[in-house]
């Protein structure tokens, strides 16, 4: 057993058939990367799938069977994650999206990363969760990698035209949610200051 930061970690916790499903994502995603970076596409992009579909199913049993724990809440989002960042790691060294793109995304990432450690550390606001224009961005990034897998894998100009359209508005939406994220905490800075400065008045 082991404890951290208040919270008591067991064996019981992380051994559940739902974050069994989650470490077999996380486990997949080296070699979604490898193989995206070797360009085969085809495959990294199937494998993907199976990968996807591991985080319905872990989902559906957690809430179908009552099977929920702590250690899933924290390790699922963390996957998802792991696996996404790795997609377009991947995508890069294939040279199938510009590097410039991956560092707009990681560095949207890196920022709400920030605001969050400064939130967590100087204020009480501990709503940390996505917004519609953070989901937004999430959604669009996993439609482009889909877009631009398939367009390869299958050598179709179609989907080709449309990942590239797509790679603008993942740019765009990181972006935005950036700004969001950023509006929402400077937001909640001054109406604290504003409280604050309000019970020292009296």
């Amino acid at each position: 057993m082991m404890q951290l930061r208040g919270i008591m970690w067991t064996p019981g916790m992380w051994f559940t058939i739902p974050n069994l499903f989650t470490l077999l994502r996380v486990a997949m995603t080296p070699y979604i990367l490898l193989e995206l970076a070797r360009g085969e596409y085809m495959i990294a992009g199937w494998t993907f799938g199976a990968a996807a579909f591991t985080d319905t199913l872990d989902g559906f049993i957690a809430r179908r069977f009552g099977s929920e724990s702590r250690a899933g809440q924290y390790l699922d989002p963390i996957a998802d994650k792991l696996l996404l960042s790795s997609i377009y790691i991947g995508l890069m060294l294939g040279k199938a999206i510009p590097v410039w793109v991956v560092v707009v995304v990681f560095g949207r990432d890196l920022w709400i990363l920030v605001l969050s450690g400064i939130a967590l550390r100087f204020t009480k606001y501990r709503e940390l969760r996505p917004s519609a224009w953070g989901k937004a961005s999430t959604f669009v990034q996993i439609m482009t990698a889909v877009g631009i897998m398939a367009a390869r894998a299958y050598h179709n100009s179609l989907f080709s035209r449309i990942s590239d359209g797509l790679v603008w508005v993942v740019v765009a939406l990181a972006a935005i949610s950036a700004v969001d994220y950023t509006a929402r905490g400077a937001t909640f800075w001054i109406r604290t200051i504003g409280k604050d400065q309000g019970l020292h008045g009296r």
